[in-house]
């Protein structure tokens, strides 16, 4: 009706592609790597171009609090989850302009975002090259990102970059152990699945890095988060003093966050129960997951890459998980 064509969401690819990634872990089907080279496929076709690596933004303008984006614009938070993706998806094809592609996206990262220090020479990095904004956790996945990369690349300077990030951040946690969204005063809210990336980032930095020096700030860090945006009900909030609207990212995110900092097995029964209550509030009798239930009404609208493409990611971490621990238990 209104011209709208049907099209590509790069960042929904880049989920879809992890999550098969994680299937094929689990069982080497050739479905599942009929898919992981068509999407990987698609994404390389979907750069977008004239940046200094490999990049990628959403399909369509977009308004935020802090700027507005046309559409194409390549973002850190695209682009960190899509060159994530195409690691998973060479480690499994070993077809080399995934990983050369993926190596690309560290200079686009580097060179074209914007960087804001601080008294300490930390800094993040911008979620954009158009834009001087400082949200956490784009500049933590920007750092995640660039320590992913590093141990097929060994340049130090990746790790030394993304522990900047790390820093600047980490200085900013409350005493609570949470986060606000960002420095401005309106990104002054503390919400449930920004600080379940912030976690993963910080620990999958620490990960490979070897540096625990910021171990202090994932623990305050992740009992914060399990114990404030989760109710008995297995209900997840979005905010960490108010409820609604109730996100489909924020169950898909904890999944994700618990399986990599590897405390998945024992918040099991969290997770079911928040896993329980979402298949039952949230999930069509079609199938798909709703976007946000609200107080007294719920958006049912079936978004591909905002809703379907995150919970297909976060249960491929959950059954893989349990496929792990079954090989563990009976090798």
């Amino acid at each position: 009706m209104f011209g709208v064509k049907k099209d590509y969401n790069p960042k929904g690819l880049g989920l879809f592609l992890t999550g098969y990634c994680n299937l094929y872990k689990i069982e080497p089907r050739v479905e599942y790597l009929e898919k992981i080279n068509f999407l990987s496929t698609k994404i390389l076709e979907l750069k977008t171009s004239g940046y200094s690596g490999a990049c990628w933004g959403y399909n369509f303008d977009w308004q935020a609090r802090a700027f507005f984006q046309p559409k194409h614009t390549p973002t850190v938070v695209a682009t960190s989850f899509i060159g994530e993706a195409l690691i998973d998806a060479y480690e499994i094809t070993k077809r080399d302009e995934l990983l050369q592609t993926a190596i690309s996206c560290t200079n686009f990262i580097l060179k074209d975002l914007n960087k804001s220090l601080d008294e300490d020479k930390d800094f993040t990095f911008s979620y954009s090259p158009l834009d001087s904004t400082q949200v956490y956790n784009a500049g933590l996945l920007g750092a995640k990102l660039l320590a992913i990369v590093y141990p097929y690349t060994n340049d130090s300077n990746l790790l030394a970059t993304a522990k900047k990030v790390v820093s600047y951040v980490c200085k900013r946690q409350t005493k609570e152990g949470a986060w606000s969204y960002g420095t401005l005063p309106f990104h002054q809210w503390i919400d449930n699945f920004h600080t379940g990336y912030n976690l993963e980032c910080i620990y999958r930095y620490q990960e490979i890095s070897g540096d625990l020096s910021f171990q202090k700030y994932i623990d305050k860090g992740l009992e914060f988060y399990v114990n404030t945006f989760f109710t008995e009900d297995g209900i997840s909030k979005y905010y960490n003093n108010k409820t609604y609207p109730i996100d489909i990212h924020a169950p898909a995110q904890l999944i994700v966050t618990l399986s990599k900092l590897g405390v998945l097995n024992e918040n099991k029964e969290l997770v079911d129960r928040v896993l329980f209550w979402t298949t039952d509030n949230m999930q069509s009798s079609k199938g798909y997951f709703y976007y946000q239930k609200k107080k007294w009404v719920t958006s049912k609208i079936p978004y591909i890459r905002w809703a379907q493409s995150w919970m297909f990611y976060a249960f491929s971490y959950y059954l893989l998980e349990l496929h792990l621990n079954e090989q563990n238990q009976h090798p």
